[in-house]
């Protein structure tokens, strides 16, 4: 028995050094190879099922999180580091690079929560608490801080300040300044930017009125990095105001943050492209229902969207086209369906697409804002947007149920069904709104910029600010300047949609700049005639003479009022001052030689009635394009077309006497008052550019003349040899500043019914103008 035992005993013991042998064998041979998972990436791309995707509403990011999976028996063991296994994959504009600060997984929402308090910790901002009225008692002025040595401003930066500057709420005195923008460049805050600016923090707070960014306003494009795109700007705002793209619902500050659209570098400073719809184009049937074209992210915030778009992508009126083929080393990360993607991708032109589409999609990228939107607004095309959390640009003005349709990116496949049940009517309608919203706000860098201020003024200064009809209707929120008045009855774009029409009557403006001479002098006949008009309420005489005004004696008596006063400045530009004498819409722009009758008078007033947002009159001029110089030029030449129609004897409605004073820069004021020029030529650039249409002219009167006046010793304009020199240089001034031509050609003239007819002169109404 003790020999069994001892058998049993050496057995076991031999038994159990084997096993701690292979054992210490095993051990060893992990620790020289360690364990690498068999094609990870295909794993990872393949089997998403297998990963658990929780949504934080707040923070608008998907955080993946591994799940026990069906993995070989191994010893428990962390995952690789997928920041080395995976490459990121950004919107263009954007780019990402290794950084040994990065190498970490996603932040958690504890650790996204405390990001977000850190950057607002004035969440509960308002204009009430965290903007100082007292500031802006000399009106709403706007101050760049002077840049600091070795500043960097990027070309986009370097746009929106020129804008500020260009604009006339511009001021160049701090003290009087309503609003301060930081000439620091804050656009590009994502840390891998080559356009990344350090140590915001530290130059924004050495500033002597930053006062914890009270009154301080921050553009911001990008912000947030690699791989969780937080809204990190790497500084704290304070209590300044943000304009900012790709706003998140969640920390977007009403009525106090201004959300803006992302645009890209390319995008013009002044101007801009003009929409695809053209006004004569009705019919809202395109060939393609809804399109798509862009990147796809096969992991990482903003993928879940775009690589689900395959299962509504039907080939034929559905294009939704999607591609891998981007970033670094792509082909190592591909999924199963990229090499179809990819060929799919190439087979359409993006531009061809978008301009034979009704329906645009706009999905999310890494950020919730995308370059799709402004290029779908410019092709006409109705934006879909699939985009869950995101502040719409301008959101506090412009009504965008008019002009999109607002999807849910977990209902990504109703959308098919929901764009095919919008009625052919509707979608006529969203994209004429579209095209105006784009023409209006977001055409160029200015707009965008213009906009954004407008909307800051109309808080600042809230007893006059514009309500919904004028920021929605044409011709939008720029061109209405609610200071003049707040009723949108009171500006001449608005009657028909409100049922109104203009007043019945006109008020006479007759420029003089000579002496008045005796009773047969020009003026004097032309106030006779004009006063015997039924529909004249009154005459105002601008007296811009260097001579002091005559005596009452002196001028003729008429059955409606006679007004002389005396111009402010006695300029050239002061012809257009918004007198508050001046009460009826229409006004009849005179210069003292026209030579006009009763009738004539009469028949512009009942054409105008009809135009009220027009210039309606008689001597009309044109522009060309002088292609030898490569600039405008103007000329008076009798043709079959014309493209202005000066103000020396026309109807307008008198907004623009307001806009003319108020709106246009002081420069180009300047300029007109020293050259003693251009004047009527600048108000046909400012209406053109409003209304999108050209001015009216009536019956043909070659009486009109640009000739000398006869009078005195004094000539007139006309016969100054330099007359047309500077109007050619005016040409090329105005059309800088709009950042185009806005004159438009017409060959329409309205003339009175029977005009010329063979017929007896007794069934004519206007006798008079064929006599001429």
């Amino acid at each position: 028995m003790q020999a069994k035992k001892r058998y049993l005993l050496v057995s076991v013991v031999a038994g159990l050094l084997f096993l701690i042998y292979l054992w210490g064998l095993q051990i060893g041979e992990l620790q020289q190879q360690p364990y690498h998972y068999p094609q990870i990436p295909q794993y990872h791309q393949n089997h998403q099922q297998d990963y658990q995707y929780n949504y934080y509403q707040r923070q608008d990011v998907y955080q993946s999180q591994p799940l026990p999976q069906r993995l070989p028996s191994r010893p428990a063991r962390h995952w690789p580091e997928l920041i080395e296994l995976l490459e990121p994959y950004l919107e263009g504009g954007e780019q990402e690079e290794d950084s040994p600060q990065l190498h970490h997984q996603h932040t958690s929402p504890h650790e996204r929560r405390a990001i977000r308090d850190n950057i607002y910790k004035n969440k509960r901002c308002r204009m009430e608490t965290c903007f100082d009225f007292s500031r802006c008692q000399s009106g709403f002025r706007v101050y760049i801080y002077p840049p600091q040595r070795g500043d960097e401003i990027s070309e986009t930066y370097q746009k929106i300040l020129s804008s500020i500057r260009e604009s006339r709420f511009h001021t160049t005195d701090p003290s009087q300044a309503c609003l301060f923008i930081l000439a620091v460049d804050t656009l590009d805050r994502d840390q891998l930017s080559s356009l990344y600016v350090q140590n915001v923090r530290s130059r924004i707070h050495s500033l002597p009125t930053w006062n914890d960014g009270r009154n301080h306003l921050i553009f911001n494009l990008y912000s947030g990095t690699w791989p969780d795109y937080t809204e990190d700007l790497g500084f704290e705002v304070g209590q300044s105001m943000l304009a900012k793209a790709s706003a998140d619902v969640v920390n977007f500050r009403p009525n106090f943050d201004i959300s803006i659209p992302l645009f890209s570098k390319d995008h013009p400073l002044k101007g801009g492209s003009t929409g695809y719809l053209a006004l004569n184009d009705a019919s809202p049937s395109r060939k393609y229902q809804l399109v798509f074209k862009g990147k796809r992210y096969l992991t990482g915030i903003g993928s879940e969207t775009r690589n689900a778009l395959y299962h509504i992508h039907n080939g034929e009126d559905v294009i939704l086209l999607t591609t891998c083929k981007h970033g670094k080393d792509w082909e190592k990360h591909k999924d199963s369906r990229c090499d179809r993607d990819n060929e799919d991708y190439s087979k359409f032109d993006y531009q061809e697409l978008l301009h034979n589409s009704s329906f645009c999609l706009v999905p999310r990228g890494r950020r919730l804002g995308s370059f799709r939107f402004l290029e779908a607004l410019q092709a006409a095309c109705i934006p879909v947007i699939l985009s869950n959390g995101w502040e719409l640009p301008f959101s506090e003005v412009i009504d965008w149920r008019k002009a999109a349709i607002i999807g849910d990116e977990k209902l990504l496949l109703q959308v098919p069904s929901i764009t095919r049940s919008v009625g052919r009517d509707r979608i006529l309608a969203l994209r004429q709104q579209i095209q105006f919203l784009w023409d209006a706000y977001f055409s160029s860098v200015a707009k965008i910029v213009l906009t954004t201020l407008e909307i800051l003024q109309d808080r600042v200064e809230s007893h006059v600010t514009r309500n919904h009809l004028l920021w929605n209707f044409l011709p939008g929120g720029l061109f209405t300047l609610p200071q003049f008045s707040t009723d949108p009855a009171q500006f001449p774009f608005y009657y028909a949609i409100l049922g109104r029409s203009p007043s019945q009557q006109f008020t006479a403006v007759i420029h003089t700049v000579t002496p008045l001479q005796s009773q047969i002098s020009p003026v004097v006949k032309l106030i006779i005639a004009v006063a015997k008009s039924k529909f004249c309420a009154q005459i105002v005489v601008l007296w811009n003479c260097d001579k002091p005004i005559p005596p009452q004696n002196k001028w003729p008596s008429t059955s409606v009022p006679l007004t002389v006063i005396e111009g402010h400045t006695k300029t050239m530009s002061s012809r257009f001052f918004p007198h508050d004498i001046i009460t009826t819409d229409a006004v009849l722009s005179l210069d003292e030689d026209s030579v006009l009758s009763t009738n004539e008078v009469d028949f512009a007033f009942i054409v105008w009635q009809s135009f009220p947002e027009r210039i309606v009159g008689y001597p009309a001029r044109s522009h060309y394009w002088d292609s030898s110089r490569s600039r405008w030029g103007y000329t008076s030449k009798w043709t079959n077309d014309y493209s202005m129609v000066l103000t020396g004897a026309a109807f307008y409605h008198r907004y623009y006497h307001y806009l003319f004073t108020h709106y246009i820069p002081a420069s180009l004021l300047t300029m007109v008052d020293h050259m003693a020029n251009c004047e009527d030529i600048l108000m046909n650039f400012l209406v053109s550019a409003i209304t999108k249409q050209p001015p009216i002219k009536v019956t043909q009167k070659k009486q009109y003349k640009e000739t000398m006046m006869g009078q005195g010793s004094k000539a007139s304009r006309w016969a100054d040899p330099d007359h047309f020199t500077q109007r050619q240089t005016c040409m090329n001034a105005f059309s800088r500043w709009l950042g185009f031509m806005p004159l438009l050609h017409s060959q329409m003239r309205l003339d009175p019914v029977l005009f010329r007819d063979q017929v007896s002169i007794l069934r004519k109404k206007y006798r008079d103008i064929e006599r001429l």
